[in-house]
């Protein structure tokens, strides 16, 4: 079984800033892409940022310049940092990757559960 788990959300002030960590564990062969989307109260889930094997990235446009998307390899983790935030950043941070299990070959989507992020004076 694979596992993703986020954690470092929390409530900030606008302004300020936070770093997301997600650790995927389990039986896991390989890992490419790997990500973060969020979901805002009433609003359908988006994508925030994604970073391929190779480390390149692409982000959505209502955060470019403020966040960064960075992975760990070695540790089967990814890390979002959020500068600036906007109280329009308020969301459930979703973390995913696409990995091949241990258990097989082809690849799947696992999603983490998600950590609330709050920006509010």
């Amino acid at each position: 079984q694979v596992q993703l788990v986020e954690s470092g959300g929390g409530l900030v002030q606008p302004g300020g800033s936070l770093r997301l960590s997600c650790a995927a564990s389990g039986s896991i062969f390989s890992i490419s892409d790997m990500g973060w989307h969020r979901q805002g109260a009433g609003k359908q889930r988006e994508l925030v940022a994604a970073i391929a094997s190779d480390l390149s990235t692409n982000y959505a446009d209502s955060v470019k310049g403020r966040f960064t998307i960075s992975r760990d390899n070695a540790k089967n983790t990814v890390y979002l940092q959020m500068n600036s935030l906007k109280s329009e950043d308020t969301a459930v941070y979703y973390c995913s990757a696409n990995i091949a299990s241990g258990s097989g070959t082809s690849w799947y989507r696992y999603w983490g559960q998600g950590t609330q992020v709050t920006v509010s004076s």
